[in-house]
């Protein structure tokens, strides 16, 4: 299906009618299921490539209104999808859903960016002028130096946005800058709050992933959350957890890689109270299957969803048989898992970096080795200080003094190696290039499976 979707873009419109796809993938489905066989996989394989395309038709037909906009001034109102973020000469970048242009409501994401000083919210609804310019990613168009003409903020709004950021200027006034907007870029995924210089060390030092509203922060908290209360009761930590993923993606919002964290957490979790164990294999290809059913255009070169499920991949299959190959039956320890599951990582999605932005971060293992352990205690340590600032104002001058030296020594360490003057290489490669990577990466795990025999069934993102 994940294919069909991604091709679906290069198929001619108009070639077959896009409920053609979906009748003959259901048919294929249905007859796949109906044989039994082990030949009927290729009925299956077939229906999802069709279904795929199905929906990627779908979705590219309702796209299609904005070619005929692209090059002329129009009116735009739309719902600030995500944070505001901050580009090139101060502009404000908007991420806008909910898009109607000129009065007619138009499906896809359009990105804008406008030199107004508004006040402007995730959730907010913008109104605003500009030249529609063709869309790159998962946009449908942007739209660059638009001129904003009106703000307005539902009421009562983003109630989650509302008490991530409350509680957010709570942690500022117990904990300094920057690393006050560290701390809650590890809480609550507000990676945007953090400042340039900051946010471009993180990137060099290959820590921008621990940052970003994802896997890594959603998963400490479910553990967090199954382990308190599993001796209590299965059904509390199942429902304590299951609490815990759809308030951490209420308050960071339903970026691609939150999409994909959210779901295979919770299928993960899910499986582990029905006593049953979900195998990456087919945990994999089912969340970025739903995922794209749901928006498509996270299959069309949206570069946080590659991220996300090469990331995850890395995590969840390379590093548990890297373990088992070269370590054995020996359960790993902290340090070894978090070293195997950042090489797998880095290795997992290192084409894809490359390939986007040219770059490679030389430190990436040892900067995540020192600071990828201690950020489970930087969260706890920030949410006590965040939380004593609104329960007890006047402990504000040392509640936060344990996480402000907690995360200066993280922030020093994230300095101190993204100016080195190694820290980064780069580096430009073809699509050529990063399919006989991944060619070779997958002939590596199906060497090492085979030779381990290694359950990829024991490896659970909730245990």
């Amino acid at each position: 299906m994940v294919v069909g979707v991604i091709v679906a873009q290069y198929v001619p419109r108009g070639w077959f009618h896009a409920i053609t796809w979906l009748l003959v993938g259901m048919a294929l489905a249905l007859l796949g299921l109906w044989r039994g066989r082990l030949y009927a996989l290729l009925f299956i394989i077939g229906a999802g490539l069709l279904i795929g395309l199905w929906r990627g038709s779908v979705s590219m037909a309702q796209l299609a209104p904005y070619e005929r906009l692209i090059g002329h001034t129009i009116t735009i109102r739309g719902t600030v999808h995500d944070d505001a973020d901050v580009g090139a000469n101060d502009a404000l970048v908007l991420r806008l859903s909910n898009v109607s242009v000129n009065g007619h409501a138009l499906a896809g994401m359009v990105w804008v960016s406008t030199t107004s000083k508004a006040d402007v919210k995730r959730s907010d609804i913008v109104t605003g002028q500009g030249k529609l310019a063709q869309g790159f990613g998962s946009f449908a168009a942007s739209m660059y130096e638009a001129q904003l003409t009106h703000v307005q903020r539902p009421e009562p709004g983003d109630v989650a946005r509302q008490v991530r950021d409350g509680f957010a200027d709570n942690v500022r006034q117990t904990i300094s800058e920057p690393e006050a907007s560290l701390g809650i870029g590890y809480l609550l995924g507000q990676r945007r709050a953090l400042p340039a210089d900051l946010s471009d060390s993180l990137r060099i030092a290959g820590l921008t992933h621990v940052i970003v509203a994802s896997g890594y922060n959603l998963t400490i908290l479910v553990r967090l959350a199954r382990r308190l209360f599993a001796r209590i009761s299965k059904y509390l930590a199942a429902l304590t957890a299951g609490g815990m993923i759809l308030a951490f993606i209420a308050v960071t919002g339903m970026s691609p890689s939150m999409s994909r964290a959210g779901l295979v957490a919770g299928l993960s979790l899910l499986a582990w109270y029905y006593g049953r164990k979900f195998n990456p294999l087919v945990l994999l290809p089912l969340a970025a299957a739903v995922t794209l059913l749901i928006n498509p255009s996270y299959g069309w070169n949206d570069l946080g969803w590659q991220l996300s499920f090469a990331a995850f991949a890395g995590v969840m299959i390379l590093a548990p048989l890297g373990q088992r190959y070269f370590f054995g039956d020996s359960k790993p320890g902290t340090v070894r898992q978090i070293l195997g599951e950042t090489i797998s990582a880095q290795l997992a999605t290192l084409p894809i970096l490359v390939m986007a932005f040219g770059l490679f971060s030389n430190v990436a293992i040892i900067t995540n080795l020192l600071i990828l352990p201690l950020v489970p205690l930087a969260m706890l340590l920030t949410f006590i200080a965040g939380l004593g600032s609104l329960l007890l104002p006047i402990t504000t001058a040392f509640i936060g003094l344990p996480a402000q030296l907690l995360l200066q020594y993280m922030t020093s360490t994230a300095n101190y190696f993204a100016h080195l003057s190694w820290a980064q290489t780069t580096l430009t490669i073809t699509g050529w290039v990063v399919a006989a990577y991944y060619l070779i990466m997958i002939g590596l795990i199906v060497y090492m499976w085979r030779v381990t025999k290694f359950s990829l069934r024991d490896s659970n993102v909730v245990e």
